[in-house]
């Protein structure tokens, strides 16, 4: 029986059929990253018509399940389902604000996910927060722009609590990380390499209250410094 007999009252032919390509790349049968069966295989395989599935593409590609490359092919997207921009925050125009409302959300999370890490991080994931770790106080002392380092740290540490939700919250902390240097002109370098040295430490003596005690700091000393500036 094909979809074109299942009509749903909530949702359209196109988004049921988009749902079950959905449901198939969920399932591993489309892979991240993988060329998706081309417009005439779709409609064969799951029974409707090729109008059908270029709305359910269409669908998908504005939820950034697939994305279309010209002259290649439909793909799944290498982060199904996720986007830059989740909350939206590039519309917020007060950034200050919006600096201090993701410093209090990260003050929610980082800190048990530092603990997380400090538990469960293999010896790998130790060595790549540590060079990371490094890799700011580099910069930092070159006078260089260290935003992008500064986010491998907290992805490594997020990475490492090996907790796969914590990986889809990371855009917002990434966010976070962006408008804070940014609004501070990157003012608190001292402050930055001592507390991202004490989490990093902390993760690779194995301790996680002292981690989350750390990166608790770290997010205390960006709230004060934006309080004074």
């Amino acid at each position: 029986m094909g979809l074109e007999t299942i009509q749903s009252n909530d949702k359209s032919l196109p988004e049921l059929v988009a749902g079950q390509i959905t449901g198939l790349i969920a399932d591993n049968e489309y892979k991240k990253g993988e060329k998706l069966p081309n417009e005439f295989q779709l409609a064969q395989s799951l029974n409707v018509g090729r109008g059908t599935i270029r709305e359910a593409i269409k669908i998908l590609v504005s939820k950034n399940i697939v994305e279309i490359r010209r002259g290649l092919g439909t793909f799944v997207a290498e982060k199904p389902g996720l986007v830059d921009d989740p909350l939206g925050l590039g519309f917020i125009k007060n950034k200050r604000k919006l600096t201090k409302d993701l410093l209090e959300v990260r003050s929610m999370i980082e800190p048990e996910i530092a603990a997380l890490a400090a538990e469960r991080a293999t010896d790998s994931d130790i060595e790549k927060i540590l060079e990371a770790c490094q890799a700011v106080e580099d910069k930092i002392h070159k006078g260089e722009t260290f935003e992008e380092d500064d986010v491998a740290f907290h992805k490594l540490i997020a990475k490492s609590s090996k907790n796969q939700v914590v990986l889809n919250v990371l855009p917002v902390i990434h966010s976070a990380i962006k408008e804070l240097v940014e609004v501070t002109n990157a003012g608190l370098t001292e402050q930055t390499m001592r507390t991202h040295r004490a989490v990093a430490d902390a993760i690779a003596a194995r301790e996680p209250e002292k981690a989350k005690e750390a990166m608790l700091a770290h997010m205390l000393y960006n709230k004060e410094y934006l309080g004074k500036h």
